[in-house]
């Protein structure tokens, strides 16, 4: 039983989720029922898309007849950027959106966020990603800094900790108690912070003969 279970993890998706500039002064109940609906808002920052980065967006549908129009539409105002997570982000987040076309959505998806703050299939209020790998190029593209592998949970998680955390902060901790410093929260934290496995030794680096 435990040998099924782990050999079926779940993992955390991320995908992007925007607000568009139709539905911006919709936003605060629309991110209301992003996380009534079990995702969790990672990133979130607003912003004005230029038309550059629109096309980057949607390079999917370059060459369509309402290709100029979308790029003007989207770089008309702001717009919410998010990124958000749970399992199956991308399904989930597409089911919840409903189709492109909002009067389309009204009849036939009623409790879609394009339905309900939607006006036509230009103006539907919100955007999401199609696939995972459209999920992390626009990610990118929005928030260059993001991370976008996987979150591990469940017993991979458990590994995880257990292989590269746990002996790096017990090392910090059992030093901590040899130094006895008068600000231990911030001594640990500067520990970990320079005895990090991870993070690469910058000096040797540069060191090195070309």
């Amino acid at each position: 039983m435990e040998e099924a279970q782990s050999a079926a993890q779940v993992y955390v998706e991320r995908t992007l989720a925007l607000i568009k500039p139709d539905a911006i002064d919709n936003a605060v109940e629309i991110e209301e029922i992003i996380l009534r609906s079990g995702f969790s808002i990672l990133q979130k920052r607003k912003v004005y898309l230029s038309p550059e980065l629109c096309s980057d967006i949607y390079a999917a549908h370059y060459g369509k007849m309402f290709f100029p129009s979308l790029t003007a539409f989207m770089s008309s105002g702001p717009t919410i950027a998010m990124v958000i997570a749970r399992d199956k982000a991308v399904a989930y987040w597409r089911e919840l959106i409903g189709p492109a076309n909002s009067v389309k959505a009204k009849e036939t998806h009623p409790g879609s966020l394009r339905a309900l703050y939607g006006m036509d299939e230009l103006r539907n209020a919100v955007h999401g990603s199609e696939t995972s790998s459209a999920a992390e190029r626009e990610i990118r593209l929005i928030f260059p800094g993001a991370t976008v592998d996987p979150i591990p949970t469940g017993q991979v998680a458990v590994t995880y900790l257990n292989r590269f955390v746990n002996p790096t902060l017990l090392s910090g901790l059992t030093e901590l108690c040899k130094q006895k410093p008068t600000d231990p929260i911030t001594w640990l934290a500067d520990w970990l912070i320079a005895n990090n496995p991870k993070k690469p030794n910058i000096h040797e680096v540069l060191s090195e003969e070309p």
